[in-house]
């Protein structure tokens, strides 16, 4: 184990896969959070001394630098998906990933990797994708040769993509179709995600490369809503609601995000006015030797938890 990687926002849902198989490759892991007394559970993920966890805030360069202290790689994860105080597109992903690279470059790091999103453009209408795209600009004015890496939406236990919907489900009568549903998307498992992460990080060659990574299949809302309701065995309305209307319902969200997790908000509303699938100009899964994982085999392994009578479904059917 010679070769160590801090990887920033190792301990959440993404972070936590990338951990396990750079652990798998033998690399020692600096996991860098806010509150390390939260992520202690990551030191299970492999051998022992193998992984570490410390303190770092990307505001604070001086933690930023000790969390990259002696390290061969930085792996940047941290992410928002909607604005709450200060916790805002521009101070995470633009000024904390320039934050990130600029203390890589003052600690002696020779690899760095940058997660972005698909649809980051710097003429894109969501503030989200603005930002992500900024943030890659910022990373690479500092290092040239980081590698960037764009996902699709990302599925797996304990994410927020259809685990939100399938809980809306059990109380709504209906779920939306934003825009009537039509937005494609290309979801990614969380496992092929940390994978690819882990061979980004360890392989040279992927130096200076940007990356889009999508699963082997690509669907519209609509149908992802449908695979849902059909694995949840729920019945429940696919209500198209036009853009105008939505992006109302999501103006409300930005008021209730200073209280809870809104269910959408009116910058989400701006991203599903464009299609979330790889463009096929720049290298993917397969180009980094992972063999992309089908929604449908993973979805019942946690889906499960949604149905009437949970993972015995099928006996409490058989017996009413």
């Amino acid at each position: 184990m010679q070769n160590l990687v801090t990887v920033f926002g190792g301990s959440g849902f993404v972070g936590t896969q990338a951990v396990r198989y750079l652990a798998k490759a033998g690399w020692r892991i600096r996991v860098a959070v806010r509150n390390p007394n939260l992520a202690y559970r990551m030191r299970l993920l492999g051998d022992v001394g193998q992984i570490d966890v410390v303190q770092a805030n990307l505001r604070d360069v001086e933690s930023l630098e000790r969390a990259l202290e002696g390290a061969t790689a930085s792996l940047n994860l941290v992410g928002l998906l909607f604005e709450t105080g200060r916790q805002d597109f521009e101070a995470v992903h633009v000024e904390g990933a320039r934050n990130v690279a600029q203390a890589a470059r003052t600690m002696g790091v020779s690899r760095v990797v940058q997660m972005s999103a698909l649809g980051a453009e710097a003429s894109s209408p969501s503030e989200y994708a603005r930002s992500k795209a900024a943030g890659e600009a910022a990373v690479r004015a500092v290092y040239p040769n980081a590698a960037v890496v764009r996902p699709s939406i990302v599925f797996g236990t304990g994410d927020g993509f259809f685990e939100k919907f399938a809980a809306m489900a059990q109380f709504s009568p209906v779920l939306p179709l934003i825009g009537g549903g039509t937005t494609r998307f290309q979801p990614i498992f969380v496992g092929d995600l940390g994978k690819a992460l882990a061979r980004i990080v360890t392989d040279p060659a992927c130096a200076g490369q940007t990356f889009e990574l999508g699963g082997p299949g690509a669907f519209t809302f609509k149908e992802l809503m449908q695979k849902l309701l059909a694995e949840t065995g729920q019945r429940r309305l696919l209500l198209p609601i036009p853009f105008e209307a939505a992006s109302l319902l999501g103006s409300l969200g930005d008021l209730a995000s200073f209280l809870i997790k809104p269910p959408i908000t009116a910058d989400q509303i701006q991203l599903l006015k464009s299609d979330n699938v790889v463009s096929g100009a720049c290298p993917g899964l397969t180009e980094l030797g992972v063999t992309p994982t089908p929604l449908e085999a993973v979805l019942p392994t946690y889906l499960y938890r949604y149905r009437r009578g949970g993972q015995y479904a099928d006996q409490v059917l058989a017996n009413s």
